[in-house]
């Protein structure tokens, strides 16, 4: 059963920034990919980036510029560095974790989420 464990949420005053980590444990396949959606009350959860292989990571447009997602692979996690938070960021980040075979079925994991409150 893989493990996927979420930290870095808080509170931060518009403009500010926070830093959120993602680590998976207990695979025994290798991460095809690694992501963060969030969810804001009374709305769907939404993809705010992911990066898979080697592939360049991708942005929800309402974070470009703002957000960065990188990932340590001998760690096995990933990070998600915003900056300019706006209030409409606000939501519970989830951290998304692909793995499998490389021509194999994809099986996901999601971690328990963590708050991010942006105050205006």
């Amino acid at each position: 059963q893989v493990q996927v464990v979420e930290s870095g949420g808080g509170v931060v005053q518009a403009g500010g920034s926070l830093r959120l980590s993602c680590a998976a444990s207990g695979s025994s396949f290798s991460i095809k990919g690694m992501g963060w959606y969030r969810q804001a009350p009374g709305k769907q959860r939404e993809l705010v980036a992911s990066i898979n292989g080697g592939d360049s990571p991708n942005y929800a447009d309402s974070v470009k510029g703002r957000f960065s997602i990188f990932r340590d692979n001998a760690k096995n996690t990933v990070y998600l560095q915003m900056n300019s938070l706006k209030p409409e960021d606000t939501a519970v980040y989830y951290c998304n974790v692909r793995v499998g075979r490389l021509l194999g079925p994809t099986y996901v994991y999601w971690g328990q989420g963590t708050q991010v409150t942006v105050s205006s």
